[in-house]
């Protein structure tokens, strides 16, 4: 018993002459490390580990997804519509445009970027690029940033050597998803592609050069802080470019959708007005599927007739009670001379077996009514 109670003197002692030393070494703080806390490290941006935790959006389970479309867009910053994602062309007091952001991100080290692919896109860590032959590619001056490291490379881009003002366009991939366990339909842009417009010396149309694709996941904890005019009438910058495209704010044209060839929009249409229809019928079909899939309210309809929105729909739905009714009808009218053109032959058969019967029979002939409807006999016995 006594050596027990030594032993755990000892001990004690060995902690409290230890601790100390330890206060020490933290500037007399003994610290808890705790990932993802109060103390966990910043980057520039001042993002977090866990704040990144918190913008990542969770795919939804394949086991609850009913359809699906892959669609490839094309959109152009020269509509009206979109030119929330060029300007300002250079960083100011209001901000800076996606691509100033993309390319700082690359320069930092702090997202990955993959290869463009004509025809296929693969985000795997062996097509992943490198960052310092993507710039020599499209000509970007750039020197090694202070910190730089063989493993963690980093560049310093001024801002006037990047080309913003040349990226005119950007290619996204959207999703559309229908998950039944939500109950919903889900619109999603999953990557996004810078592409450059660059004229030859000798001048002419400009060249698009698909720079490289960036998943969306990466890029939502930077762009939800970056707010962007959408109105200038109100120059209350109220949207993020995150919600630029959660909220579908964009508009784009369709230049490709996921196919068992793998072909794209111009490859399978390259007649200009083929080209369009099949567009058209394309996001005829997007919207009428998610239109199709709930019965709208009464006061839905009431709120569509009211501001003249759905009146396509509501003449379709008209069309598909009218059909349906039309095919009842028609059903019913089937039955009807059916039954009309049963009627003689079971009056002639009745007639036959009476025929056949002796004299001293109980049967007596059933009487047919004249309404068209189908009378069985009825047998009566004595009491």
């Amino acid at each position: 018993m006594k050596t027990l109670k030594y032993i755990l003197a000892s001990l004690l002692l060995m902690g409290t002459a230890v601790l100390p030393l330890l206060a020490q070494d933290n500037g007399g703080v003994v610290r808890r490390r705790t990932p993802g806390g109060r103390n966990a490290e910043k980057d520039e941006t001042g993002m977090t580990e866990r704040m990144k935790s918190f913008y990542e959006e969770r795919e939804p389970s394949d086991a609850n997804i009913e359809w699906m479309r892959v669609i490839y867009r094309s959109i152009d910053l020269t509509d009206a519509t979109n030119m929330a994602l060029y300007y300002p062309e250079l960083p100011n007091e209001d901000g800076q445009n996606l691509f100033f952001i993309i390319m700082r991100l690359l320069a930092d080290g702090k997202i990955p970027a993959y290869e463009y692919l004509d025809g296929r896109e693969l985000f795997t860590e062996q097509y992943r690029i490198n960052v310092s032959e993507m710039l020599d590619r499209f000509h970007v001056l750039y020197t090694e940033a202070k910190g730089s490291t063989e493993r963690n490379p980093r560049y310093a881009i001024e801002e006037s050597d990047i080309p913003a003002n040349e990226v005119l366009s950007y290619y996204i991939i959207e999703r559309m998803e229908f998950d039944r366990l939500a109950g919903k339909m889900r619109k999603s842009v999953s990557a996004i592609c810078p592409v450059l417009h660059r004229t030859d010396e000798f001048g002419g149309d400009a060249i698009r050069y698909p720079m490289f694709w960036v998943e969306m996941n990466d890029l939502r904890p930077y762009i939800s802080q970056q707010y962007v005019f959408t109105d200038n009438d109100n120059n209350l910058a109220r949207y993020s470019i995150e919600d630029f495209f959660v909220m579908g704010m964009y508009k784009g044209s369709i230049y490709k959708t996921k196919n068992l060839r793998n072909l794209s929009m111009v490859q399978m249409f390259p007649d200009p007005e083929d080209l369009k229809r099949a567009q058209d019928s394309i996001e005829n079909r997007l919207q009428s599927f998610d239109r199709n899939l709930w019965i709208p309210s009464r006061e839905e309809l009431q709120a569509r007739a009211g501001t003249g929105e759905g009146d396509d729909a509501d003449s379709e739905e008209e069309e598909e009670i009218t059909i349906r009714d039309r095919d009842e009808d028609a059903d019913d009218e089937a039955a009807t001379v059916k039954e009309d053109k049963e009627e003689p032959k079971k009056e002639a058969k009745n007639k036959r077996s009476k025929r056949s019967k002796p004299k001293g029979s109980n049967v007596k002939k059933a009487k047919v009514s004249n309404s068209g409807s189908a009378v069985r006999s009825v047998r009566r016995r004595k009491p």
